[in-house]
């Protein structure tokens, strides 16, 4: 084996070769971050149609050689980098993990595990090390500071040591898990985040109204739902698919808050005040009533630098001086499913948590911490009638996207996804850059927070 405390300063000679099979945009990413550290043999492949393209792409790039197929990749790789879909893993393990080089390191970018650990274990020969890896993040925020899982499974303490040697580059925090806690912490960081976001994308694109057109969802909180939203559906669809249909934790998880929706609703509709009200204090006192949220500076920040990211060229309509009512459905429905399910949003925060978790737990941070805020959003759902009809869609929504998870069907899936995609498809780009520079300023924030650093 190469060296394991080998750096990208090590003459080419010396340095491991580098693998990556699959050139999507996470492909994209560890290519470009690890050849301008200074990694010099980098071997890349995508499907043979791609083939052309990629030789024009890196050209110019030093250390990265465009390979025809996975084969040469896996015969002539130190390290390499599965970064493929997690529904087609197990077809390409199959395919090129017997090529692969005797003493090589393997590792998957997949964001569930099982499927990838039963490929791996099934079609790598017994001579080859599997130390896996996650990037919890997307490919377009900043590596810098980011939670980068690492998986020692079947591999002596020197082959992790190279891996942390190759990917040191990304400058990510390295979080050392098995793979079945990979899967479970992904499911409670990710899974219902994503479908929160995906049942409200649909319930906008259902209704055909752009949520921050009509005043309703402009400023504060609503910036994180709408800018959220719209960068979730402006990425690929199997991104969020294989996270959602092939972790059993993250199926749970959706399923009860598709429940969570529809039971807060039905209180909603019977006007119900004494039921709602004990659900959503219960559920309170589950998730934040021990201090945890209390003994650190809030998530989101103020107001007023959120409504600097809003999409919405107007001011939010108002009832007389005051912002209009909101029942928050979505984030009542989120705490109440952690309650139910006896989950800890704050127990994966520092460790594991993504930036959208983050803005999503700082939003219903938001609104539980204060006693005045929730009991706006109680009143709002019994008595006002101006989200109703967003309500009704969401609950819909969140009850197909779930159905849609339990029949674990890939092709229902990117249907449902596309559909919504194409309605604020003219928005991505605008959004995109919005969402960016609100997530960096958020982030830059809890940075300072965690550093000790107050504004």
């Amino acid at each position: 084996m190469v060296r394991p405390d080998v750096t990208p300063a090590a003459p080419a000679d010396e340095q491991p070769s580098i693998g990556l099979i699959g050139m999507g945009a996470m492909g994209k990413m560890y290519a470009k971050c690890l050849s301008d550290a200074g990694w010099k043999k980098i071997n890349i492949c995508d499907i043979p149609e791609m083939y052309d393209s990629l030789k024009a792409t890196y050209k110019d790039f030093p250390g990265i050689y465009v390979r025809s197929d996975g084969h040469h990749v896996s015969r002539t790789s130190d390290f390499i980098l599965y970064s493929v879909e997690a529904k087609l893993l197990d077809k390409v393990v199959a395919q090129y993990g017997p090529s692969t080089k005797v003493g090589a390191i393997v590792a998957g970018q997949t964001s569930v595990k099982a499927p990838e650990r039963a490929a791996f274990e099934q079609y790598l020969p017994e001579d080859v090390h599997i130390v896996s890896c996650h990037s919890l993040h997307g490919p377009n925020i900043p590596t810098k500071g980011q939670p980068l899982v690492l998986i020692k499974h079947r591999a002596p303490d020197d082959a992790l040591t190279l891996v942390e040697s190759i990917l040191r580059p990304l400058q990510s925090r390295y979080v050392y898990m098995s793979y079945e806690e990979h899967d479970e912490v992904t499911a409670n960081t990710q899974a219902v985040t994503h479908a929160a976001f995906l049942s409200m994308g649909t319930a906008w694109a259902s209704a055909a109204l752009y949520p921050w057109e009509h005043g309703y969802y402009v400023g504060g909180i609503e910036t994180v739902k709408v800018n959220i939203t719209l960068r979730i559906f402006s990425n690929k669809w199997h991104v969020y698919a294989g996270l959602a249909i092939l972790n059993p934790w993250a199926r749970t998880q959706i399923k009860q808050y598709a429940q969570s929706t529809t039971d807060i609703f039905k209180l909603m509709l019977a006007a119900d005040e004494n039921g709602l009200r004990k659900r959503i204090y219960e559920a309170k006192k589950a998730v934040f009533g021990d201090g945890r949220s209390s003994v650190r500076r809030p998530i989101l920040l103020s107001e007023s630098i959120l409504d600097q990211f809003s999409l919405g060229k107007k001011e939010p309509l108002t009832d007389g001086n005051r912002p209009l009512a909101n029942s928050h459905l979505s984030l009542l429905a989120m705490v109440d499913c952690w309650a139910r399910l006896g989950i800890n949003p704050f127990k994966h925060l520092e460790l594991a948590a993504t930036p959208i978790f983050r803005m999503w737990l700082g939003g219903a941070e938001y609104l539980f911490r204060s006693d005045e805020r929730l009991d706006a959003a109680i009143h709002a759902a019994l008595y006002d009638v101006s989200h109703r009809y967003d309500d009704v869609e969401f609950v819909v929504a969140s009850r197909g996207w779930s159905q849609c998870v339990s029949f674990g069907n890939f092709d229902l899936y990117q249907s449902r996804f596309q559909q919504t995609a194409a309605f604020f498809e003219s928005r991505f780009e605008e959004a995109g850059r919005v969402g960016t520079e609100m997530l960096e300023v958020i982030m830059d924030s809890v940075e300072l927070q965690d550093n000790g650093t107050s504004d």
